[in-house]
């Protein structure tokens, strides 16, 4: 596999994620009762389109073709989510506890997609990096959500 092979490749499986936090933010949006969270989910649901977008836009210029479904762990996480909020009436401290885990799920991904840094161009490396480092304030602010829940 050449190098824009590998690079293709890594930002696909890397955009299963971003796709995954959409579909996890949307979700979150649409159960919180807290407004000020709402509007956190959907501003985050709106960075990772960007994000997404920027990927895409990535992979399709190196010939790629662009990646726009999620993973089958994120969809299995999705829906026991659902069953776990239908048992809970939407928890606002079981939606943060799970959108944390989604964000540190990215994080894996950002830290694996930069496991291949040496065969990835310095553009694609330092977009990499921009979106892990904005994950994890992500993570950050999550963590403090979770600790004014309790």
């Amino acid at each position: 596999m050449n190098n824009n092979e590998r690079t293709i490749d890594v930002l696909q499986e890397l955009n299963q994620f971003v796709n995954d936090r959409i579909e996890g933010y949307e979700r979150a949006a649409n159960h919180t009762k807290d407004p000020a969270h709402q509007s956190y989910y959907n501003d985050l649901k709106t960075q990772s389109r960007q994000f997404s977008n920027e990927i895409n836009s990535t992979i399709s210029s190196m010939g790629g073709d662009t990646q726009s479904s999620t993973t089958a762990k994120g969809k299995v996480f999705r829906g026991w989510m659902d069953v776990k909020s239908t048992i809970t009436g939407n928890d606002e401290e079981a939606l943060i506890k799970a959108n944390l885990t989604g964000e540190e799920w990215a994080q894996k991904a950002y830290n694996d997609a930069l496991d291949h840094r040496t065969e990835l161009p310095q553009n694609v490396v330092q977009m990499v990096e921009k979106q892990k480092q904005a994950s994890l304030a992500t993570c950050e602010r999550l963590r403090q959500m979770e600790k004014s829940a309790d």
